[in-house]
């Protein structure tokens, strides 16, 4: 597997971070497009999966390919980026500036966005025959998620916008594990298991990430789903936005930064050793 240690993948996150920074505009709008609409590929095909074997755990056990795919492309998600990007800020690389940070942030997002409404008009055509007929089974299913996971959190008021954070935070936390554990070997079979494994977490879980989303809301929406722009953007895909920024650079970049960038010196051994009494032989 070629394993690398946190020391060394903890250096190759900051020196991501920095590389996202400094990244000319069209590579990074190009790269966003790209991760958005492969990974809304991905999510359409594991509800294809759930809707045909009824079995949801195949489809989460499925779904990683996805975000596997892109990320060996070298193609950015906004999860990602917000993991990586504030890290080499903080480590004071040169030229690095919150300003940077803010542009990556927004330039991946657009992309990202842009890619999953590609990918949600062309299977829109897909489920509905070129719009000619009603929604297949499938494309009902998306349109039911989309209900549910905006209309429900409205229902359930300040409770379901607190629920729809706290998923969003557990989700980034498991998705950005996803994006470093592909730091953490040099050969292809080694960052794909490493990947997939937090990957497959976060989606059974139900957990909310802003770029599958940009895919199956608006996906609902034109597939017939009874609930708004409006509905979408307020109850889930601004909270959802919100939550896995928290998430992946608390939890992920923060703490690895924290402790394997800027690890504190050892403690000192030498005068444990001085206080045991020697008693002399007699």
């Amino acid at each position: 597997m070629s394993y690398v240690q946190p020391k060394e993948f903890a250096a190759k996150m900051v020196d991501a971070g920095e590389s996202k920074i400094f990244m000319a505009t069209k590579d990074t709008l190009i790269r966003a497009f790209m991760a958005g609409a492969i990974l809304a590929l991905a999510a359409a095909f594991a509800v294809t999966i759930a809707v045909n074997t009824g079995n949801f755990l195949v489809a989460s056990l499925l779904f990683p390919v996805g975000f596997c795919t892109l990320y060996l492309l070298g193609f950015d998600l906004l999860t990602g980026v917000f993991t990586l990007a504030p890290l080499a800020v903080l480590a004071k690389r040169p030229g690095c500036t919150w300003k940077g940070v803010f542009r990556n942030w927004g330039l991946v997002f657009c992309g990202n966005f842009a890619g999953a409404m590609t990918t949600a008009v062309l299977m829109a055509v897909v489920f509905t025959m070129g719009f000619s007929q009603e929604p297949n089974a499938v494309g009902q299913k998306i349109g039911q998620i989309g209900e549910a996971r905006t209309l429900g959190y409205a229902a359930a008021g300040g409770s379901g916008l607190l629920t729809v954070f706290v998923r969003a935070v557990l989700c980034n936390w498991m998705v950005s594990t996803g994006v470093v554990a592909a730091m953490m070997s040099t050969s292809v079979s080694g960052k794909i298991l490493a990947m997939w494994m937090p990957i497959i977490v976060f989606f059974y879980l139900g957990f909310e990430h802003s770029i599958v989303n940009m895919f199956l809301f608006p996906s609902g929406i034109m597939l017939g789903g009874e609930f708004t722009w409006a509905d979408y953007f307020i109850y889930n895909e601004i909270p959802v936005v919100l939550g896995n920024l928290v998430g992946g650079l608390t939890f992920v970049g923060g703490m690895i930064y924290a402790t394997h960038f800027r690890e504190s010196p050892k403690r000192n051994t030498v005068a444990r050793n001085d206080d045991a009494a020697v008693t002399p032989a007699e």
